[in-house]
């Protein structure tokens, strides 16, 4: 079943600025906050040395003001990525509250990096680092809808075919013929979300649904 929402509310369930749970999501993991700090700390201090140099004196407020944007990169960059995420689902003029079930649910190995290493005897050895996926196909009466995946934790373990399953489906058509994309997913019967990015502002999207699909 798909229930159209007004595209104020849609503006509203995506959220244009980053949301507490989408700031975490694009955090990333330590080896990311290692880069976006030590991009901070080289950025800031260049910028912060060229300000107080000779040759920088009509410059030098621009040169202090950049200095303290790379210092701050640690926050905003995580925010930049979040909007930008945001922005292409906030792109489709039209959106859907989708109530279904999952119809198929397995699991996929997925690789998430690659490193050389050197192996006793010196030689580079490519090391892969895999992580188990879950992914759950959608459908409702009309039939399939589309696959959500994310990474996979214990918490999962509990989802069976043939629960309930909501989530937002959006569409470039407002006759929902072709569906563009699907955020993340409640599970109502284990109050269980799944997906790989928060998009939703999911208190938002529960009471929407509360008031929707009575």
């Amino acid at each position: 079943m798909l229930v159209p929402v007004k595209p104020a509310e849609l503006q509203k369930l995506i959220p244009a600025v980053a949301s507490g749970p989408q700031f975490n999501a694009c955090s990333g993991n330590p080896r990311k906050i290692l880069q976006r700090v030590l991009i901070a700390v080289i950025g800031g201090v260049l910028s912060l040395l060229i300000a107080q140099s000779q040759f920088s004196y009509r410059f030098g407020p621009v040169w202090l003001v950049a200095g303290f944007v790379f210092l701050l990169y640690v926050l905003w960059g995580p925010i930049l990525e979040a909007g930008r995420k945001n922005s292409v689902l906030r792109r489709y003029p039209a959106g859907a509250i989708f109530e279904g079930v999952v119809a198929d649910l397995f699991t996929r190995e997925l690789v998430e990096e690659r490193n050389e290493q050197a192996d006793a005897r010196g030689r580079l050895e490519l090391v892969e680092n895999r992580r188990t996926w879950l992914c759950l196909e959608l459908e409702d009466d009309d039939g399939y809808l589309g696959q959500i995946r994310f990474p996979m934790n214990k918490k999962h373990k509990l989802i069976r075919r043939g629960m309930v399953i909501r989530c937002l489906a959006l569409s470039e058509r407002p006759d929902f013929v072709r569906i563009g994309a699907l955020t993340d997913a409640w599970l109502p019967q284990l109050k269980l979300w799944v997906g790989e990015y928060p998009y939703l502002l999911r208190p938002a999207f529960e009471e929407l649904c509360l008031r929707r699909l009575r």
